[in-house]
């Protein structure tokens, strides 16, 4: 296998100016620069991936920080972004921090101090100071999903959470609900707090009662943060439950069933996200339908549009459009 030392060699210079002449970051002669490349054609020498990331000035390589890619949402959000990385010619590499915000930090030191073009970052933990930090660094950085408070420089793209709040409200408001039990996301992130605000704005006009829990977006987080009010939805005085994500709808819905009460007839329930499970699931579940994938992809493409440009990112925010779509779960309130 040939070495930089051997085209070194067969050009009559240092391995030094080898790698000077690939990167471009050391001036070399012309002269010099034909030599090196006339040898490394004589000799079909390939230069490896590091060599070549120096010689452009780029990896072509995007990181990607998520939660848990075992959580549906998250695997196709990052199946989303790799199908466009791969397509404009990047790999990405996937950094999960299994909602541990000491593991987030570590991870975006990490990501910060090496080789990659661009960071998607999908916050699934409190973001303390250092991992701050290295988001307000050099490096491009995208937030999908989640929005960080007080980060306003960082383009952000998200789901309209605050729709899909009210349009859950308007829909057991027309069922007659008025006393709803609302499982919000532990440690209240934005999308979290939009949610219970879209909520909010249309459940209090209609003089509506709701009792607060979070839970820590698991199955089993849903099925404890229900625990405490089984006996009052058992009493018919909460008639629904609005979970902020699916998997908390399930484990409360898993938690009723516990308990002997039947959903839809004594109590109807609600997520946030539409996975796959959640349309075969019994009864299956009515829920806010995030378009994950358009997510992935459109983080992506601005990620890489920026990268491949030269014109650095713009900060704001984009909301895509979200959806109710009403199954199983739901029924009018008992009277």
């Amino acid at each position: 296998m040939v070495s930089i030392s051997d085209v070194a060699r067969h050009a009559g210079v240092s391995p030094t100016t080898v790698s000077h002449a690939l990167s471009g970051k050391r001036k070399v002669s012309d002269q010099v620069r034909e030599r090196v490349r006339t040898a490394m054609a004589e000799l079909n020498y390939v230069p490896t991936r590091a060599a070549q990331s120096l010689a452009l000035g780029k990896t072509s390589v995007l990181a990607l920080v998520v939660p848990d890619v075992a959580i549906e949402y998250f695997a196709e959000l990052a199946k989303g972004i790799e199908s466009v990385a791969m397509e404009r010619g990047y790999n990405m590499i996937l950094a999960t921090t299994g909602f541990d915000s000491g593991r987030e930090s570590r991870y975006l030191e990490m990501i910060a101090s090496r080789a990659v073009d661009g960071l998607i970052y999908a916050s699934g933990a409190a973001v303390g100071e250092k991992a701050r930090e290295a988001l307000r660094g050099p490096l491009p950085v995208i937030l999908v999903d989640e929005e960080i408070e007080g980060e306003v420089g960082l383009p952000t793209i998200v789901s309209d959470n605050e729709v899909g709040g009210r349009l859950v409200a308007e829909h057991l408001l027309a069922l007659g609900h008025r006393s709803v039990l609302e499982i919000q996301g532990a440690h209240a992130p934005v999308t979290s707090v939009l949610r219970s605000t879209g909520f909010a704005s249309v459940w209090s006009q209609a003089g509506g009662r709701v009792a607060t829990t979070s839970g820590d977006y698991s199955a089993e987080g849903g099925r404890a943060a229900f625990e405490p009010y089984a006996e009052a939805v058992a009493a018919g005085e909460i008639t629904a439950v609005f979970a902020h994500n699916d998997l908390m709808a399930l484990g409360a819905i898993a938690a009723l069933h516990d308990h002997g009460l039947e959903v839809p007839r004594d109590v109807s329930v609600v997520g946030f996200d539409d996975m796959t499970l959640s349309r075969y699931t019994t009864p299956s579940l009515t829920t806010v339908r995030q378009d994950t994938l358009e997510l992935g992809t459109l983080a992506a493409r601005t990620l890489l549009d920026a990268l491949d440009s030269g014109v650095p990112l713009v900060p704001g925010r984009i909301a895509l459009p979200v959806q109710l779509i009403v199954r199983g779960s739901t029924g009018e309130a008992r009277r």
